[in-house]
């Protein structure tokens, strides 16, 4: 069954980082209305945030919308302090799932964090738009994926404006670009090739890594089922990570956009979650990707208030279609990504990496405190058809992570690779990185992490290989992290 709606009247201390709690409720009613999509009228464009600064009427009515947000009581379910609470009590533990009293609902690590984003900001939208008397206007998109916008916008700079967040790493302002593998220390990567870095990162997990549905949204997750089942591509990098890359870390918690239950305090976090709505609209709409048909998916619910102060019940079938909901994005921002296929590091990378025996790990749980290799056996060494791979993609799952869910937490993934001198984040040999953004203390957290080798395998002249090794690389993280094994699987795409 799919997860219902929650009872506002149980919302209950949301949990921060450093295991102290917090009041994210919101106000309660007993009247709650069913969402109906809008009248048809004008689309509302998003544009990025980069172009904002040369649109001083538009940049105005948005600093105004903040302004008057930041205005409103806070009692007041559209004001920008209620606003930044409904990500905490979402995120952090605030609701019980109904008929599961111990058990949260969390809309991170599965298919739920598509769907419940876009409607949060779909209401921020509307809500903007009242206070402001003006229901064309659209909230911008940090457009993270392009170099134009690989940087936090100089909008969001200005300290007399009511879009700056003080709570922000100093290190990381413009023109420092963004890092999206970014492991808690800035290296010395040159712009280009940090440039080149990112946009293959971006290619990776938008076109070669998003080959299924559980790969692009994320593991299903229903009633009655544990949090955090598994994060999709894009949750995982670039969104973690730009939320770690923001936040202020001489903050406890890496405050503000380091921590899900504050980042909904930074006017950025928006705009930045506007450009991972956007990914959802490119995946459909430019790389031939498809929404899920499962019941379960399509009919979750939330509860949102909208710009009238009613209290909302969506649906995620509801949320499909951007142009429904009466919103685009500009067209005409270029998307680079698309082109930028890694390269291999090896140009005969034929024989699995030289990792002798004695240096492979083969019992498991394991705790990952130094670098270790895995052999890992495939389902089959022959080489799969081309018909084949688009009903079945081959995915790496890396099980049973478990670690302390107020920790920062990362590390790198690397296939047939020599674990002395590992590849650039811009070869194939990366096949990608685990990245937890700290939230909730109830207990630890026990997930999943699946990556696509399909493309991999062809790119390492790997595909008859009868097994591979996979490096594991800590590189972030305080506590204890335990593997509970590995296996390569084939699922279907749809």
């Amino acid at each position: 069954a799919p997860v219902s709606a929650p009872d506002l009247t149980t919302c209950g201390p949301a949990d921060k980082p450093d295991g102290s709690t917090i009041d994210c409720c919101p106000p309660t009613t007993t009247t709650i209305i069913d969402f109906k999509l809008p009248d048809r009228g004008p689309l509302r464009t998003r544009l990025a945030a980069q172009d904002v600064a040369k649109n001083p009427a538009y940049l105005a009515k948005y600093k105004k919308a903040i302004e008057l947000m930041r205005a409103l009581p806070d009692d007041d379910p559209r004001s920008f302090a209620q606003q930044a609470k409904v990500h905490c009590s979402y995120c952090d533990g605030g609701y019980p799932q109904v008929g599961y009293s111990d058990l949260e609902i969390q809309v991170h690590y599965c298919w739920l964090f598509f769907p419940f984003h876009r409607w949060y900001l779909y209401f921020y939208e509307k809500i903007m738009g009242e206070l402001i008397g003006d229901p064309t206007f659209a909230l911008p998109f940090w457009n993270w994926d392009a170099p134009a916008g690989m940087y936090i916008p100089e909008i969001f700079t200005d300290t007399s404006s009511s879009l700056y967040d003080q709570y922000r790493n100093a290190a990381h302002q413009p023109p420092k670009l963004l890092d999206f593998n970014y492991s808690g220390t800035d290296d010395n990567v040159d712009d280009a090739t940090r440039i080149k870095e990112n946009l293959t990162t971006m290619y990776q997990q938008m076109v070669s890594k998003a080959t299924s549905h559980r790969l692009f949204f994320g593991e299903p997750y229903s009633a009655g089922d544990d949090p955090s089942p598994g994060a999709g591509n894009i949750e995982s990098i670039p969104h973690n990570n730009i939320h770690f890359w923001t936040g202020d870390p001489t903050q406890t918690n890496g405050e503000d956009m380091g921590a899900f239950y504050s980042s909904g305090r930074d006017p950025l976090f928006y705009s930045h979650h506007s450009n991972v709505d956007r990914m959802w609209s490119i995946y459909k709409d430019k790389l031939g990707g498809t929404d899920i048909e499962k019941t379960d998916w399509l009919d979750t619910e939330f509860l949102f208030y909208d710009e009238k102060k009613n209290l909302v019940r969506v649906k995620v079938c509801d949320s499909l279609d951007t142009k429904k909901l009466g919103y685009v994005y500009d067209e005409k921002v270029p998307i680079p990504w698309l082109k930028s296929k890694p390269t291999t590091r090896k140009s005969t990378n034929k024989r699995k990496a030289a990792v002798s025996s004695s240096d492979l790990t083969t019992t498991f749980p394991a705790t990952l405190s130094d670098t270790i290799s895995v052999e890992v056996t495939r389902p089959s060494a022959t080489k799969r058809t081309t018909a084949q791979k688009k009903a079945q993609d081959e995915v790496l799952v890396i099980k049973g992570i478990e670690f302390a869910g107020n920790e920062t937490v990362k590390f790198d993934v690397y296939v047939n690779d020599d674990a002395d001198s590992l590849a650039g984040k811009d070869k194939s040999e990366f096949a990608g990185s685990f990245v937890h953004v700290p939230h909730k203390h109830k207990k630890n957290i026990k997930t999943n992490l699946r990556l696509s080798i399909t493309s991999l395998l062809e790119e390492l002249d790997a595909e008859t290989d009868s097994s591979l090794v996979v490096t594991l690389v800590p590189k972030v993280g305080k506590g204890p992290i335990t593997i509970g094994g590995f296996s390569i699987e084939l699922i279907n795409t749809t």
